[in-house]
C-alpha cells in the first residue's frame, strides 16, 4: 500500500500597500508595496528559510509578485491568475465605513460587492487552485491577497466562502494549511515575521 502525498500550503499575504494601510478595498487595482511593505517582504524570506517548495505560485498583481521576489522566490514563482484578489467592482478603493454610508451593515462576506465578483466566482477560482495542487508532494507557497486567501482557507476546510470571515489576515503574514491524519487543518495562522 502506498501512502498518498499531500500538499502543505504556506499562504503569504503580500506586504503593506498604501491602500491596505488605509483600509481601502484593493482588488484589481495594481497598487505597489510601500517601503515598509518591501521590508516586510524581505522578512518573509527568513520565515520561509529552509523550507523546500514543490511549487511557488503568485497572484499576477504586482504587490503579490514583488513580495514573492523580495522573499527570494523570483526565480521559481509561477503566476496563477486564479489567485488574484476578489474583484470589488464599484467598491474598489473604498473603505468599509464609506460603503456602509449607503449600504447599512455591508460586508464582503454577506452582500458582496456591487458590480464585482460574487462569492461563488471566487469559490470557483480557489477551488481550481486547490484541485491543481492536490497532487503536489510536500510544500507549496502561495503569494496572494487577504480576501482570496481567506476564501481559499475556508474551501481547504470544506466550508463555504462566507466562512472566510472567521480568518482575519494581516499584511505580510504567513499561514500554514496542512493535515491531521486525513483531515485538512489550519496548522498556523497570521504569523507576522516582520514583528519578531
Amino acid at each position: 500500500m502506498t501512502t498518498r502525498h499531500r500538499p502543505r500550503l504556506h499562504l503569504v499575504r503580500h506586504g503593506e500597500t498604501e491602500w491596505a494601510r488605509l483600509g481601502r478595498h484593493t482588488g484589481r487595482t495594481d497598487v505597489p508595496l510601500t517601503e515598509a511593505g518591501r521590508v516586510q517582504a524581505r522578512a518573509i524570506a527568513d520565515r520561509l528559510a529552509g523550507i523546500r517548495f514543490g511549487r511557488v505560485l503568485s497572484s499576477p498583481l504586482s504587490r503579490a509578485l514583488e513580495t514573492a521576489r523580495l522573499a527570494g522566490y523570483g526565480h521559481v514563482v509561477e503566476v496563477e491568475p486564479d489567485l488574484a484578489e476578489w474583484d470589488y467592482g464599484a467598491y474598489e478603493g473604498r473603505t468599509t465605513p464609506e460603503i456602509r454610508q449607503s449600504v447599512r451593515g455591508w460586508t464582503i462576506w454577506g452582500q458582496g460587492p456591487r458590480g464585482g465578483e460574487t462569492a461563488a466566482d471566487v469559490t470557483a477560482r480557489v477551488d481550481r487552485v486547490l484541485v491543481a495542487l492536490d497532487d503536489v508532494e510536500g510544500n507549496v507557497a502561495l503569494f496572494a491577497h487577504g480576501h482570496v486567501l481567506r476564501v481559499l482557507t475556508a474551501r481547504w476546510l470544506g466550508l463555504p466562502a462566507s466562512e472566510g470571515r472567521l480568518f482575519a489576515l494581516g499584511t505580510a503574514t504567513v499561514s500554514v494549511l496542512g493535515w491531521e491524519r486525513e483531515a485538512r487543518v489550519v496548522e498556523r495562522w497570521n504569523e507576522a515575521p516582520h514583528l519578531r
